[in-house]
């Protein structure tokens, strides 16, 4: 019997596209020389965008892993990349004004909800199902999430929210699945989980007992013919959703 839906949220509940996500990083790095100069500290542009690149690689590495670092340990290895140390020797009020601008960016220049993601959630409620959202946070935190989903009218539909950065877990692991679906109070052969990344998504979820449903459309399987990556049901659009999982729950 199902008794609860997880949803991923980039390019599932949200829909976001390179051209954002590279406004997004100017903001930040162009916050950032403008909080160092303030402080009587100037680094050349090149330099700054080579360090955030540097805490990108390092960032990744981490999640690679299936781990995650917090929000303000991936602003401090960035301030550290600029110059080794830095973030001991700046003022505390000037790293908070980097972790702030390098959060805020994502408001300067956000993605859009899908259009059925309202839709999608008050569908699933009406179920009678416990909803919750499991993300790996990436560059944003996952405060900002909240407020971002709280100003759209949507934090409402969710019992349960896990955040990579929050939880110092990333997907595909099955900590991050296992410990939302506990929050839940569901079991994982009574849960569903929603995304669009075969790897992050399916694998994950299947590998703990969960059924799954793949959005298609963003990534492709590595390996076609592995059975962990085959979801229970395949959909192409977040508007096929509620469909997918009343044909979950009648099986």
């Amino acid at each position: 019997m199902i008794t609860a839906v997880t949803f991923d949220l980039w390019q599932t509940l949200i829909l976001d596209n390179r051209e954002l996500g590279l406004q997004r990083a100017q903001a930040r790095l162009d916050g950032a020389r403008e909080t160092l100069l303030s402080h009587g500290v100037d680094y050349n542009p090149d330099h700054i965008r080579e360090a955030y690149r540097g805490c990108y690689r390092a960032c990744r590495a981490v999640r690679n892993d299936n781990k995650d670092v917090s929000f303000r340990r991936q602003v401090e290895i960035f301030i550290d990349l600029i110059e080794d140390g830095l973030s001991n020797r700046l003022p505390e009020s000037a790293v908070a004004e980097i972790e702030r601008s390098y959060a805020e960016s994502f408001f300067d220049y956000p993605p859009r909800f899908h259009d059925s993601s309202q839709q999608t959630l008050e569908a699933v409620r009406s179920m009678g199902l416990s909803i919750g959202l499991i993300s790996n946070t990436g560059m944003t935190p996952g405060y900002t999430f909240r407020e971002f989903l709280q100003q759209h009218g949507l934090l409402q539909y969710f019992a349960v929210l896990t955040f990579s950065d929050e939880v110092l877990l990333a997907k595909p692991s099955d900590e991050i699945f296992l410990m939302t679906v506990k929050s839940l109070d569901a079991s994982p052969g009574a849960t569903i989980h929603v995304g669009d990344h075969v790897n992050n998504d399916v694998v994950g979820a299947n590998r703990v007992g969960m059924k799954s449903i793949w959005i298609r459309g963003f990534y492709e399987p590595d390996d076609p013919n592995d059975p962990e990556s085959q979801a229970d049901v395949a959909v192409d659009d977040l508007s096929d959703v509620s469909g997918a999982v009343r044909q979950l729950i009648s099986l």
